[in-house]
């Protein structure tokens, strides 16, 4: 009887904690949903009425709808690929001892806590600055032409820049299952004559295959609305105007609410289908 009382209590001093998250999550969801079958332009007449589906047509149709999602994509597969196979090799480079190990794994993790804003910013002009940028010194050194990054190369200058600041990330959970690994196995390995390839690929790489899991699936769902980046570097210029990106612009550059919100509809469907096609793909792992 006393668990059963115990138990009611937990539940009501939960219940406005739990009222409150679905608040905070429905009510900007079902507000998205209800602009986004009405022509509301804020600055040009306000909500001039229900429309239905042309502003789902409309953003679907328009020439910058499947570029902008090919950029999404493109940018989420080259940083998950990249913070991956590097958080890899630098977890395993932090867990060897070394002199200053915690001073070295500090200086690591340290991007991570970089506003994106400001990460965008260094990068834009001490890294990436065709004329006074550490780059461009960098290529004038060996002879070479400085390039132009945010213009000549601007998709992999963004997945360079938001690379940079998840690497840390990756680093610090794959670093945690390292740690967790019986050091048994590999020194019964290294006994038995199996070279360090081989110790890797049978051995450290399977049982890291919850953290990769954990660290694509994370990664993934922010990854997919990365937006300050983009605004500080190239404007959405140049082939970077990813899905979030020309949300915004039919919202606050357009004045139109009804169609940004039905993008916003589009963002959501996105989402659950790369989210779905990963826990397909790479979730068997937590069963394992």
């Amino acid at each position: 009887m006393a668990t059963q009382h115990s138990r009611s209590a937990a539940r009501l001093m939960m219940a406005p904690a739990v009222v409150l998250l679905l608040g905070w999550m429905l009510v900007p969801l079902i507000m998205t949903l209800m602009f986004s079958f009405k022509k509301y332009l804020p600055l040009r007449g306000g909500d001039l009425g229900w429309v239905g589906f042309e502003n789902y047509v409309r953003f679907v149709s328009s020439s910058a709808f499947w570029p902008s999602v090919v950029a999404t994509l493109t940018i989420v597969g080259g940083v998950l690929l990249i913070t991956v196979v590097f958080g890899v090799l630098l977890a395993i480079l932090l867990n060897q001892p070394m002199w200053g190990q915690g001073v070295v794994r500090i200086l690591v993790i340290a991007p991570f806590f970089v506003m994106p804003t400001v990460s965008a910013l260094v990068w834009k002009n001490m890294f990436m600055d065709p004329v006074n940028g550490l780059l461009a010194h960098l290529w004038k050194f060996f002879g070479a032409t400085p390039i132009e990054w945010l213009s000549q190369a601007s998709l992999p200058s963004i997945v360079m820049i938001v690379s940079w600041q998840w690497l840390p990330f990756a680093t610090l959970i794959l670093l945690t299952a390292i740690q967790s690994l019986d050091s048994e196995q590999l020194e019964a390995a290294e006994m038995d004559g199996a070279p360090p390839l081989k110790r890797f690929g049978y051995i450290t790489l399977p049982h890291l295959g919850r953290a990769i899991t954990v660290v694509v699936l994370i990664q993934t769902i922010f990854l997919l609305a990365v937006f300050a980046e983009i605004f500080v570097t190239t404007g959405g210029a140049f082939g970077t105007r990813t899905l979030t990106y020309l949300i915004f612009q039919r919202v606050l550059e357009s004045q139109n609410v009804g169609l940004g919100s039905a993008g916003g509809v589009y963002a959501i469907i996105l989402a659950n289908i790369v989210a779905i096609f990963l826990m397909r793909a790479v979730g068997k792992n937590l069963d394992a």
